[in-house]
C-alpha cells in the first residue's frame, strides 16, 4: 500500500514542477528536476511504471517528431505515462483517383489505460441520432421534426420548446448543431434520451468498439438506475399531430465490470476523500475508438462495412458542416465572439487562442475536458496549402492530484500542449512530400453565414 501511495503521489509532484502562469509561453520542464523526484521513488514502484510503459504502443516516427521540439515536448516524452498522454496521428495519402489511404502513428497509446472522455462522447451520440432517424424513416420524421421529451421517471425533465431555435421547436438538428458548435450538455442529454442506453452501446459494440460504455447523461448527477431509464419521446408534425411515439425505456443489459480509478484524492460534498476516485460507472471510450469513429464519418467509403454508420450523403454533409463551423458563423443559435471565438473547441493547433482563425483552415473535430483530462479528436485541412491529416490527443492536467475540486491546469498545461502538438504536426504535413495532391473540394462547405 505504501508503494502504491508513492505511485499515486508522483504525478502530482511532477505537475507542481510543471506549472507556468503564462498561456503564451510553451511548457518546458527541467528533466533534472524530474529525475530528482523520480529518484525518491522506490525501485519496486519504478518497476510498476516500466511495466505500464511497456504496454503502450509508440511509433518511432511520431516520437522523433516530438523529440525535434524539446522546448515543447521534453517532459511529455519522459513522463508520458504519469501524464496519461496519448497521441494518434494519421497521414492521408491520395492516389491518382483521389482515393485515400491511411498511415497511423501512435505515441503512448494504451486502450486499457482509462481516461475520462468528457464531452468527446457527444460525437458518437450525434452520429447515432442521425442513424436512428434513418431507421425510423417509414415514420416520415427527420432531423428537423419537432421532438418533445417528456418526463416519465425520477430525475427526468420535459422539454416542449427550445429558445435556441428560430421557431422555438426542439429538434435533433438543433441539438447536433449545438453539440459541435459549443459542446452543449443539454443537447447531448436529449439525444442520449432519444437513443436510449441500450441502443447506444449495442450499436457501438456491433461496429467493433467493444470496450465502449456510455452510461450517463452529462452535467446532471443521477443514479445508475435513473441513467438506465430514458425519457418518453414524441415527434410531432406541423399541426401538432403525433407521428411517432417512443415510450419510457429501461436498459437491462449488464456490462463488464471495470476497475477504473483516477487521482490520489477527490472532493465529495465539503470533504476531501483521501483515496482515488472510482470512475467504473462513468463513461468510457478509448482514444483509438474515437479516432476510428471520426475517420468513419469523414471517409465512410474507406472503412470496413461493419464500421460504417447507416447514414445518407446528406447526413455526412450535415455532420461535416457543423463539426467545422465556427460559432460566429451560426445564425441560430447566435454566439458572441467574446465568449465563443473562432477557436472555441479547437484545442489542437489553437489551444486557448481568441484570435480570428484563417478560413482556409478547417478542423472537423470534437473536444472534451473534465476532471483534469483534456481531449481532442480532429481531422485538419488547409485548403491553401493542400494538406489534410487526422490528429487525436489526450492529456491529464491536474497538479494537485485532487479530482472534483475544479482546480485543473488546462490553461497552463493542457491547452499549450494541444496548440504545440497541432502546430508541430501541421508543420510536418506542410513539409511532407506527396505523390498526388489531394482534391479537398468536397470539404468546402456552405456555412450559416
Amino acid at each position: 500500500m505504501k508503494i502504491l501511495r508513492l505511485f499515486l503521489v508522483l504525478p502530482a509532484l511532477i505537475w507542481i514542477y510543471s506549472c507556468t502562469t503564462s498561456r503564451k509561453t510553451p511548457v518546458s520542464i527541467s528533466v533534472k528536476k524530474m529525475d530528482t523526484i523520480a529518484a525518491q521513488i522506490k525501485d519496486t514502484a519504478l518497476t510498476v511504471f516500466k511495466a505500464e510503459i511497456d504496454q503502450a504502443k509508440t511509433d518511432s516516427m511520431l516520437e522523433n517528431i516530438l523529440k525535434s521540439y524539446p522546448k515543447y515536448f521534453d517532459s511529455i516524452l519522459k513522463y508520458r505515462k504519469q501524464w496519461n498522454v496519448q497521441i494518434i496521428y494519421t497521414q492521408v495519402n491520395r492516389d491518382q483517383n483521389n482515393i485515400p489511404s491511411f498511415n497511423d502513428f501512435l505515441f503512448n497509446v494504451d486502450s486499457s489505460k482509462y481516461f475520462y472522455p468528457a464531452s468527446v462522447v457527444k460525437m458518437p451520440i450525434a452520429i447515432l441520432a442521425l442513424q436512428k432517424l434513418n431507421e425510423l424513416g417509414a415514420t416520415s420524421i427527420s432531423k428537423n421534426t419537432s421532438m418533445i421529451s417528456e418526463a416519465g421517471y425520477a430525475g427526468q425533465t420535459a422539454i416542449y420548446n427550445d429558445p435556441q431555435t428560430a421557431d422555438g421547436r426542439p429538434t435533433i438538428e438543433s441539438y447536433i448543431k449545438r453539440i459541435f458548435l459549443v459542446s452543449d450538455n443539454e443537447a447531448y442529454n436529449r439525444l442520449y434520451e432519444f437513443l436510449g442506453q441500450q441502443y447506444i452501446n449495442g450499436q457501438l459494440h456491433n461496429k467493433g468498439y467493444g470496450d465502449v460504455q456510455i452510461l450517463h447523461r452529462l452535467n446532471i448527477f443521477l443514479s445508475e438506475d435513473e441513467n438506465r431509464h430514458t425519457n418518453p419521446i414524441k415527434f410531432m408534425d406541423g399541426t401538432n399531430k403525433i407521428i411517432y411515439s417512443q415510450p419510457l425505456t429501461f436498459n437491462e443489459t449488464s456490462y463488464s465490470k471495470r476497475h477504473d480509478f483516477l487521482g490520489q484524492a477527490f472532493v465529495q460534498g465539503n470533504k476531501i476523500i483521501d483515496m482515488p476516485m472510482d470512475f467504473s460507472k462513468k463513461n468510457r471510450i478509448s482514444l483509438e475508438d474515437l479516432h476510428s469513429i471520426l475517420r468513419s464519418v469523414i471517409f465512410p467509403g474507406n472503412v470496413s462495412e461493419k464500421q460504417r454508420f447507416n447514414l445518407r450523403d446528406s447526413d455526412y454533409t450535415f455532420l461535416h458542416r457543423y463539426m467545422s463551423e465556427f460559432p460566429s458563423e451560426s445564425i441560430y443559435p447566435s454566439y458572441d465572439t467574446a465568449n465563443f471565438p473562432d477557436a472555441y473547441g479547437k484545442f489542437l493547433l489553437y489551444g486557448s487562442s481568441k484570435n480570428p482563425v484563417p478560413k482556409n483552415i478547417r478542423i472537423f473535430n470534437k473536444v472534451g475536458d473534465a476532471y483534469g483530462q483534456l481531449t481532442d479528436v480532429a481531422y485538419i485541412i488547409d485548403f491553401d496549402k493542400n494538406i489534410e491529416f487526422f490528429l487525436s490527443a489526450t492529456i491529464y492536467c491536474n497538479a494537485d492530484g485532487i479530482i472534483n475540486d475544479d482546480k485543473y491546469d488546462y490553461d497552463t498545461i493542457g491547452l499549450p500542449f494541444m496548440r504545440n502538438l497541432g502546430e508541430a504536426l501541421y508543420n510536418f504535413e506542410v513539409a511532407r512530400k506527396r505523390s498526388y495532391a489531394p482534391d479537398l473540394s468536397s470539404f468546402k462547405l456552405t456555412y450559416d453565414k
